[in-house]
């Protein structure tokens, strides 16, 4: 597959590449995707998708699934199967700070994820709830508005926005399960975050 856009196009074909050697077996029982013999199925945010291997191809039975029009959750995708595992979570959130390597990469997901979500959402927070609503999430009494979602199975994610006013700016906050800390790289939690955010902005 040729792709135009560098940034994302780059490291999409490296992980393609990689997972053309994958041991298909060895990766469904790490992570828990099905694997019928010729693709895996996975769930991202209640949505399947079933991609094929060892030649890369994704597909969905719904024609918007938001990861077909997109590289970055496709790259995420294939990086899970090449690298993620199936963890239990204890029942514990952390914030992306507490987690190992949160300090280095608080940066990037501030700007990606906190500052993105706080202007997006915490500006629209109606709006923002009927998205949540209709993408399943759970509603929490936390913030203005919260929402808990599963990204992929087991792995749970919480967004929680306040409200601007004349005196504050408007605020957000996400929070991870405790099985990230162990099941996903650093980088790979601030792409969680962006997808999740893309996701509900795209329902609104």
């Amino acid at each position: 597959m040729q792709v135009e856009n560098h940034k994302e196009g780059v490291p999409f074909e490296y992980y393609v590449n990689l997972f053309k050697d994958l041991d298909p077996a060895e990766a469904s029982e790490r992570t828990g995707a099905a694997f019928d013999g010729e693709a895996f199925t996975l769930c991202l945010l209640g949505t399947d998708y079933r991609i094929t291997w060892p030649e890369y191809a994704i597909a969905s039975e719904d024609d918007d699934a938001f990861a077909l029009k997109a590289l970055p959750p496709q790259t995420f995708l294939l990086r899970y199967l090449l690298e993620g595992k199936k963890l239990a979570s204890a029942g514990e959130f952390k914030t992306f700070r507490e987690m190992p390597w949160g300090e280095l990469y608080i940066q990037p997901f501030t700007g990606r994820c906190l500052t993105r979500a706080a202007f997006t959402f915490g500006t629209r927070v109606a709006k923002f709830a009927e998205a949540c609503e209709r993408l399943g999430g759970r509603k929490l009494e936390h913030g203005d508005a919260a929402y808990e979602f599963e990204l992929l199975p087991g792995y749970r994610m919480q967004i929680i926005v306040w409200e601007g006013d004349d005196e504050f700016p408007p605020n957000s906050q996400i929070l991870y399960s405790d099985n990230f800390i162990e099941g996903f790289a650093a980088e790979d939690r601030v792409v969680a975050g962006d997808i999740l955010i893309t996701v509900i902005k795209s329902n609104m």
